[in-house]
């Protein structure tokens, strides 16, 4: 699936697209360059879901939990930092990809032998125009 943002007006609108389309999936791995827009989508999706916390990248924290609309947990990840795997064997990542919840994570390719098998593959890419496409 293609979702386009032309703007940052737009952005609402691709996240209700996206949670449309989110189906059973529970792990969402977000790729694209630095700058490309994958914290503000994340940031629009939780909103979309109905998180009512003030949402930051967790690029410190490495994890930060909000609660959706329906009182259900929602996982966002940033691995910017992460320099070795046993970092996030010690936070202890399975007990977030694989409890239920939904997870949103930023730099996948850094973890990517602990993604789940299931876990959907999200590209954010920059256009030359400056839009942006969300293919997963």
């Amino acid at each position: 699936m293609e979702i386009k943002i032309s703007s940052l007006d737009t952005i609402r609108e691709a996240a209700k697209e996206f949670v449309a389309a989110m189906g059973d999936s529970r792990v969402f791995a977000f790729y694209g360059k630095m700058g490309a827009g994958k914290t503000t989508f994340v940031k629009a999706l939780c909103t979309e879901l109905g998180v009512e916390d003030v949402i930051t990248s967790p690029t410190f924290a490495i994890v930060n939990e909000y609660t959706d609309g329906k009182g259900e947990p929602i996982y966002h990840f940033d691995f910017y930092r992460i320099k070795k795997l046993e970092e996030v064997y010690d936070m202890g990542y399975e007990d977030y990809f694989y409890n239920g919840g939904l997870c949103l994570i930023e730099w996948p390719e850094l973890i990517e032998p602990l993604l789940p098998d299931d876990a959907v593959k999200v590209s954010i890419v920059e256009q030359a125009d400056g839009t942006r496409l969300i293919t997963f």
